[in-house]
């Protein structure tokens, strides 16, 4: 039996896809567009498609037996560049993986949504249990596509997962999101800029998601269950980096009213726990910059990247 993954090159997918061929006999089977390159390194039980997941027709899932669906168009300013392909790729695709996946017999569907489904909140604890009030393009395509995906649970294991920002370093960078993108600032410019910076940001590091992920299959864990460990102010956040990396904070105006707390208590009563935070993610990230391995690319930047080649 294999596993595919949607996205495998991704920031989170490179990381999943390596995790699955050391720390399981699986075979994987990679399905991406490459827009932001293959950091992969070749091993034998893997095949990477470059292919877009709109082709999912020519898709064979004959012998899969979990799918890790993590493509798709990914952030608010990114789905905002086209929002017709967003939904065509976050929604569209989605559904018709799903419904692939239920007649040719996969065990398990796994699915990251986003947390900031629930919209903005004052409430001190967003459980799963609350109403989603998405505000954005993004977040609409994803509250829709959770429910496509859950409306197969009678046929397969059904995973929503909610994560928080996510944080930490990968072969195949992010410097988009909001501690990779201080914590970059503050090593290559001594200064970091924040924008508000009381808006609150539930964060997750990448090791523990994709911790969660195996976590998930090993379990067969079916439901919708948040993913976040450290709900913390952009200013905190700033601050945090600057104890560990000497720079200064500049306070900028925002029109960013996103505002959110998570409360992953769920996911704790059922087994799991992380083992790493934003601290340990600003430390590595310092450490993978110091020995070259962390560059200020431009495939890097999500937007900048999509618009510069004419993708979505």
């Amino acid at each position: 039996m294999s596993i595919l993954v949607t996205g495998g090159c991704g920031y989170v997918g490179t990381r999943l896809t390596e995790a699955l061929l050391a720390r399981t006999d699986h075979d994987v089977v990679v399905v991406d567009t490459a827009w932001f390159g293959n950091y992969l390194a070749p091993h034998p039980r893997l095949r990477v498609e470059l292919r877009d997941i709109r082709a999912v027709d020519g898709l064979d899932l004959s012998g899969v037996d979990t799918i890790f669906h993590l493509a798709g168009i990914a952030n608010d300013p990114a789905a905002e560049l086209n929002p017709y392909a967003s939904w065509e790729v976050n929604v569209l695709a989605t559904m018709r993986l799903a419904d692939r996946a239920a007649r040719q017999g996969v065990r398990q569907f796994v699915f990251p949504s986003s947390g900031a489904v629930y919209g903005i909140r004052s409430e001190p604890r967003i459980t799963e249990d609350l109403d989603l009030m998405p505000i954005s393009d993004y977040n609409k395509t994803k509250m829709v596509a959770e429910r496509v995906i859950l409306s197969y649970s009678g046929s397969m294991v059904t995973t929503i997962l909610r994560p928080a920002t996510v944080c930490g370093y990968s072969p195949r960078m992010r410097l988009d999101l909001a501690v990779n993108a201080l914590t970059m600032q503050a090593l290559s410019k001594g200064r970091m800029t924040v924008f508000g910076g009381t808006q609150v940001r539930p964060n997750i590091h990448l090791d523990d998601l994709v911790d969660l992920y195996l976590f998930v299959l090993e379990r067969r864990l079916a439901g919708v269950f948040n993913a976040a460990f450290e709900n913390l102010t952009i200013r905190e956040i700033a601050e945090l980096i600057r104890r560990q990396i000497p720079a200064e904070i500049d306070v900028a105006p925002t029109t960013d009213p996103r505002s959110y707390r998570l409360c992953s208590d769920r996911l704790l009563a059922a087994g799991f726990a992380p083992r790493r935070n934003v601290a340990t993610a600003v430390e590595e990230l310092a450490a993978a910059y110091r020995d070259g391995r962390l560059t200020d690319r431009p495939n890097w930047h999500t937007v900048s990247w999509m618009k510069a080649h004419n993708l979505g």
